[in-house]
C-alpha cells in the first residue's frame, strides 16, 4: 500500500463517506423514533401485512413490527440501505480508477515512485475503509436510536441488530469488489459507471423479482443479493458463518483480480 497515496484518497473522499453515513445514521435514527408508535398498533399493522401478497412481504423483507429489530430489518435493511451503499460503491469505485485513467490523473500517480498494483491496492483499501465507516456510522447510530427512543421499555436484540449490520458490510464488501474489478478493466468512467450500476442493481433486481413468486425463485440463485437475509438473521433462520464467508471470498477474490489484471494490462497513458 502507498500511505502517501492512501491519505491523500481518504482526505478528497472523506466528506462523501461522512455524508452517507450520516444520511444512513439519519434514517436509521428515524426507524427507531417511529417503532413506539408503529408497535402500539403493531397487531393491526401486522395484520395488513398477512393480507398482503405473500411474495410482496418477502420481497421487501417485510418481517412484522413486533420488535424493534423486525420492523427495522424490513423497513431499513430490506431497501433504503442497501440503496445507499450500492451507490456508494459504483460511483466510488468508478471514481478511484476509471475516472482517474479517462482524465488521465492515473499517469501523474503511476509517475511517482511506486507500481500499478499498489496503486489499485491502495484505491481499493480506500473504498474498504468507506464501507466500514458507513457500516460502523450506521451501528452507532442505531445504538443510539436505541437509547434515546426506546429505553428499557422494548427489548432490542443486540446481537441480531449487530448481525445485520455484519452481513450488510460483507454483501457490499462484494458488491464493492465486482464494482472495483470492473472500474480497473476500464478506460472510460461511463462504461465503468454503466456496467457496475448494471451489474449491482441487476443483482438486487433479480433478487427482487426471485421473492415475488416461487415460479421465478430460481432467479435469486444467480444473485448474491440472495446472500444477504436480514428477516432470517431477525428469525434466527440463517448460518451466519456459511454467509461470512462466501460473501468475504467474493470479495477477496475481485479485488484480488482487480489488482492482477490492472498491472497487466495496456493503459491509454
Amino acid at each position: 500500500m502507498n500511505a502517501t497515496l492512501y491519505k491523500q484518497m481518504m482526505k478528497v473522499n472523506l466528506k462523501g463517506f461522512m455524508n452517507y453515513a450520516f444520511g444512513s445514521a439519519f434514517y436509521i435514527i428515524l426507524m427507531f423514533w417511529l417503532f413506539p408508535s408503529i408497535a402500539k398498533n403493531s397487531e393491526a399493522i401486522d395484520g395488513l401485512v398477512q393480507a398482503m401478497p405473500e411474495g410482496v412481504g418477502k420481497a421487501f423483507g417485510l418481517n412484522g413490527f413486533g420488535s424493534a429489530e423486525a420492523f427495522i430489518s424490513g423497513e431499513y435493511y430490506g431497501l433504503i440501505l442497501i440503496l445507499i451503499l450500492a451507490i456508494v460503491c459504483v460511483q466510488l469505485s468508478t471514481g478511484l480508477m476509471a475516472k482517474l485513467v479517462d482524465q488521465g490523473s492515473m499517469a501523474y500517480l503511476l509517475s511517482t515512485p511506486t507500481t500499478r498494483g499498489k496503486v489499485a491496492f491502495t484505491q481499493a483499501s480506500v473504498l474498504v475503509t468507506g464501507l466500514f465507516l458507513i457500516m460502523g456510522v450506521t451501528t452507532l447510530a442505531g445504538f443510539a436510536g436505541n437509547a434515546w427512543f426506546l429505553g428499557s421499555e422494548y427489548e432490542f436484540d443486540t446481537t441480531k441488530f449487530i448481525q445485520m449490520n455484519v452481513s450488510a458490510f460483507l454483501l457490499f464488501f462484494a458488491v464493492g469488489g465486482i464494482s472495483f474489478l470492473v472500474s480497473s478493466l476500464c478506460n472510460d468512467e461511463k462504461k465503468a459507471r454503466g456496467i457496475s450500476g448494471l451489474i449491482a442493481f441487476g443483482f438486487f433486481s433479480l433478487d427482487l423479482l426471485g421473492k415475488l413468486s416461487d415460479k421465478i425463485h430460481w432467479m435469486r440463485n444467480i444473485s448474491i443479493f440472495s446472500l444477504y437475509k436480514p428477516s432470517e438473521i431477525i428469525n434466527g433462520n440463517v448460518d451466519m458463518v456459511f454467509i461470512s464467508i462466501i460473501l468475504t471470498a467474493i470479495g477477496l477474490i475481485s479485488f484480488g483480480l482487480a489488482v492482477v489484471l490492472f498491472r497487466r494490462r495496456d493503459l491509454p497513458l
